[in-house]
């Protein structure tokens, strides 16, 4: 009996883990499509998410056909998304796209949206309905 239920609790973990999605897009209809992006950005470093983003976003705006989409970024992890896009964002400026004409290059552009995410960070002022709530108790 205490092998039955060890051999039980090893194919569940082996389930619970297959099944939870690894960090690839998932291409069954654009509503999970986002959703895995959105749950792969939150476990990324600033800059690679910023980069990750915008390569998802990019390759969006360039394949308009839902299905060439979602057949182009399903099962792409993070590396993979972002050479894509990288590969748009260079095919878009040497055909004289012209809101890349600002940029030199990828890592320019991903520099200066990165810039500006961190200064939209700053911006934020704290809620003055939180100067009450404290966790520190007055003894």
């Amino acid at each position: 009996m205490r092998i039955l239920s060890t051999v039980f609790v090893f194919i569940m973990c082996v389930l619970l883990i297959g099944c939870s999605g690894g960090p690839e897009v998932s291409g069954r209809s654009l509503k999970s499509a986002n959703k895995s992006v959105a749950r792969i950005k939150d476990r990324l470093p600033t800059e690679k998410r910023i980069e990750f983003e915008v390569s998802y976003w990019t390759l969006r705006d360039s394949i308009r056909d839902r299905d060439e989409f979602l057949d182009t970024v399903g099962g792409k992890n993070v590396e993979e998304l972002i050479v894509l896009g990288k590969e748009v964002f260079q095919q878009r400026k040497d055909s004289g796209f012209k809101d890349y004409e600002q940029y030199s290059s990828w890592d320019q552009m991903i520099a200066k949206f990165t810039q500006q995410r961190i200064d939209q960070n700053k911006r934020k002022k704290p809620d003055p309905r939180d100067e009450g709530n404290s966790v520190l108790y007055k003894l």
